[in-house]
């Protein structure tokens, strides 16, 4: 599937699994014929997750709240400093994701973040992350997670997929251009599918998730990160 233009605005429901690399290709082959892979393929996505100089934002989010929030600068694939990249403003409440987001470039981000610009043209979603901004006040970049990403889609429905393979972090170097390196997060071979759906999962999806044994999971990929680097600090 191709769009014209990038979605900007989502509220959906995002639910995830880890699974082994049985599971992995038992549910990739079942799942053809329902959902159809984009037209991107395997990707590399980096996010670099901002906080406060205190980790509030994370450490909040871990204490599962019924509302939390978070942002971070996402780029698909390597990333320069003229290539697209997304600022997103992600908050979840009762169990529904909402996400604004904004094209951007590296420069122009990491100018508006550290307080020394603005963000393009005015719009809603800029004033909301401009609110966000200026109501956590310092902010700064702490964790950059990278992950190995096809996603699927259904064609004619608001079904979407993720498995995400070798998913990994890094604390002390954001650069976008190498995104191969980084800290394991899972056991090798294990991959972390999301399902993103407005509504419920279709009963043909119930079906092979419990035909592959494949159970709901609660992983935060920059809440895992936080916690390794909480517990190599400690050591």
């Amino acid at each position: 599937m191709t769009t014209t233009e990038p979605i900007t605005v989502m509220q959906r429901y995002e639910l995830k699994y880890i699974l082994t690399a049985k599971q992995t290709q038992f549910f990739c082959e079942r799942i053809e014929g329902h959902m159809e892979p984009d037209a991107y393929g395997l990707t590399s996505i980096a996010s670099l997750y901002y906080d406060t100089p205190n980790y509030r934002l994370i450490r909040a989010s871990l204490e599962k709240p019924a509302y939390k929030e978070k942002i971070r600068l996402r780029s698909y694939g390597p990333a320069t400093e003229r290539s697209p990249v997304f600022l997103e403003l992600k908050r979840k409440a009762d169990g529904i994701v909402y996400k604004r987001r904004i094209v951007t470039t590296l420069p122009e981000a990491q100018r508006f973040l550290s307080g020394a610009g603005a963000l393009g043209a005015d719009s809603q979603i800029n004033r909301e992350i401009r609110y966000f901004c200026d109501y956590y006040r310092t902010l700064v970049p702490t964790c950059m997670i990278i992950c190995d990403r096809t996603a699927y889609f259904e064609p004619n429905g608001d079904l979407r997929l993720t498995i995400d393979r070798a998913p990994r972090f890094r604390t002390d170097d954001f650069r976008f251009r190498r995104l191969s390196e980084g800290t394991p997060l899972l056991t090798p071979g294990e991959t972390i599918l999301e399902i993103k759906v407005q509504e419920t999962i279709p009963l043909w999806l119930v079906r092979i998730l419990a035909d592959g044994g494949i159970q709901r999971g609660t992983i935060s990929k920059y809440g895992e990160a936080y916690r390794r680097q909480a517990v190599n600090q400690a050591i």
